[in-house]
């Protein structure tokens, strides 16, 4: 690929497949792993971590040599503090799951542009869910997002370790029951789970999930492709508040995030 003839998005997404593909072949290489193995499963995960790490940042790096570029797994240089464009990373999103041979997990890149808006915005948004063979970014095509399904219950995806205060009380004295008097559901609230920010995002995006909440706090490559895919898409994408999560932040710290389909929305957010 000829790095200047694509643009950053066109970029983003070969470099976020190569770097899939090669976590698939990592992990088939290194043969089956008991679930029981820790041991086995963290050498697993730390070698798959580093290698699309290292992959990634030689890509970009070689194609867009004046960026800096935040990974989860690389050292966070100064220089980010003053770049006029800043790549977030998270090679591997999801490595328990990746460790357990799950398909829920994915490589998330963003770009975050100084000179967008009065802090900066992203302007690149790519998720690669390799072993479901699935990219989403933020220059695919999209139609206006659904409506919630009043047939069945509202399904709210969350974290299966760190689940928000939402989904502790889903049933008639909690969400559901704001939901039942809002006259948009009699069938209460179902929670899911599955493991990268990125995989959760793009459950609600194949209509298999209509909302995810976060409350307890992530870093920025855990949020900033996943927001960037779930706005383009037309998903409702916010601080829990309803504050726009901003980027490029020393710590890169980011405190909750509430993604859902609009109509939900009202009763996402505080």
């Amino acid at each position: 690929m000829e790095s200047q003839s694509v643009t950053d998005a066109e970029l983003a997404i070969a470099v976020a497949k190569r770097a899939g593909a090669l976590l698939l072949e990592l992990r088939a290489d290194f043969g089956a792993v008991d679930p029981d193995d820790k041991d086995r499963r963290t050498e697993l995960k730390d070698k798959a971590d580093a290698a699309s790490h290292q992959l990634i940042m030689k890509l970009l790096s070689e194609a867009r040599p004046d960026d800096a570029i935040l990974s989860e797994e690389g050292v966070d240089e100064i220089q980010r503090d003053t770049a006029a464009r800043v790549w977030i990373v998270d090679p591997l999103d999801g490595t328990k799951e990746y460790g357990l041979g799950r398909s829920d997990f994915a490589v998330h890149i963003a770009l975050w542009d100084r000179s967008v808006g009065p802090d900066g915005s992203l302007t690149v948004g790519v998720l690669d869910l390799p072993a479901q063979q699935r990219t989403l970014s933020t220059i695919d095509e999209v139609s206006s997002p659904r409506a919630i399904d009043d047939s069945r219950p509202v399904q709210l995806i969350v974290s299966r370790s760190r689940p928000p205060e939402i989904a502790k009380d889903p049933g008639r004295e909690g969400l559901a029951g704001v939901l039942q008097a809002a006259g948009k559901t009699d069938h209460g609230v179902e929670v899911l789970h599955s493991g990268s920010v990125g995989a959760k995002v793009a459950e609600v995006l194949a209509d298999r999930a209509d909302a995810y909440v976060h409350d307890t706090g992530f870093y920025e490559w855990d949020v900033a492709a996943p927001l960037a895919v779930a706005q383009h898409y037309g998903l409702v994408a916010s601080h829990i508040d309803g504050s726009t999560v901003t980027f490029n932040h020393r710590p890169p710290w980011v405190s909750d995030l509430a993604v859902s389909l609009p109509t939900l929305a009202p009763f996402m957010i505080d």
